[in-house]
């Protein structure tokens, strides 16, 4: 297996247009066969990000590099190796598939027709190839739009809202064809959506950005933890007794079980504060909190100002 290395790092990034300030110290990394997730609500400053991180708009102030060149003194060195799709790929829809990858090939020195088929391979569409793309779904084209990205190998694939408008289908083989370049090619994937619920099945790691700073960059399983501490349901006999007992411990409560954000290492005493109390405890476990929820507490309900 390939070594694991830092294939983009994003070091206090700011943006101001006017006196506005877009992004304020955003920083970010992805390494090789990671694939984070980056979310956050509309207007939050994902797709500026995007552009500063490919030099598609300046740079107040910071820096961005990709595998160790800065996009800003080194961008051909730095850009080598990226491929990506900011919102639709753009494709001729009178033209077939494969001529449309011919296109992108010829404006690479190094690719050649067996990458060309390496590429078709990649992303399931050896079928329909050589049909015209406006007989495509949204999903195939999305696939298409991928392979142009990959046809020069590059290590760092960047994709800005790209479950937009696809069915479920369309979603699951989007979801396949990332985890497994990542996985085989060894890919740092940087992909942008709200897709919460989606991103939560294939995303390795998690950077949250509301109003142009970043409120949380980590692993999957720490995204869903709300400050620190894992959620816990616990079944109980008497419901609202445990509410008053637990009181600002609880989170929320159903008929027959209360939740309560704690560490392990707390649960044995809040059982036992529950026992003290005369309260039946019959059950203890883990809850399996959703991206989503724990996105939504932590950016006060998705709220812009």
């Amino acid at each position: 297996m390939e070594s694991i290395q830092k294939v983009l790092e994003c070091k206090n990034l700011n943006k101001k247009i006017g006196k506005k300030q877009i992004l304020k110290n955003v920083s970010l990394e992805v390494d090789s066969g990671d694939i984070l997730g980056f979310i956050g609500p509309n207007g939050a400053g994902k797709t500026t990000t995007i552009k500063l991180i490919l030099g598609l708009q300046s740079i107040t102030s910071g820096e961005v590099y990709i595998n160790g060149y800065n996009i800003q003194t080194q961008f051909e060195k730095a850009i080598e190796k990226v491929g990506t799709i900011v919102e639709s790929p753009d494709l001729y829809m009178y033209l077939s598939g494969y001529n449309n990858l011919k296109i992108i090939a010829n404006l690479y020195k190094d690719v050649d027709e067996n990458r060309i088929q390496e590429v078709i391979k990649l992303v399931g569409l050896e079928n329909r190839i050589n049909d015209k793309v406006s007989k495509y779904s949204l999903g195939m084209r999305q696939r298409l739009g991928i392979a142009q990205a990959l046809l020069h190998k590059p290590n760092l694939l960047i994709l800005d809202e790209p479950t937009n408008g696809l069915d479920p289908e369309g979603i699951k083989q989007l979801r396949d064809l990332l985890t497994g370049l990542a996985k085989k090619e060894n890919m740092a994937i940087l992909i942008s959506s709200h897709n919460l619920s989606e991103l939560e099945n294939f995303c390795t790691k998690i950077a949250i950005i509301q109003n142009g700073e970043m409120i949380e960059s980590s692993t999957m399983e720490e995204a869903k933890k709300v400050e620190g501490k894992t959620l816990y349901d616990i079944e109980v006999d008497l419901v609202e007794k445990s509410k008053e007992v637990l009181k600002d411990r609880i989170d929320s409560i159903d008929e027959k079980t209360i939740k309560i954000h704690a560490s392990k290492e707390e649960i044995p005493g809040l059982i036992e504060t529950l026992v003290m109390a005369k309260i039946k405890v019959y059950k203890v476990c883990e809850d399996q909190t959703s991206l989503e929820d724990a996105f939504l507490k932590k950016t006060g309900g998705n709220v812009i100002e």
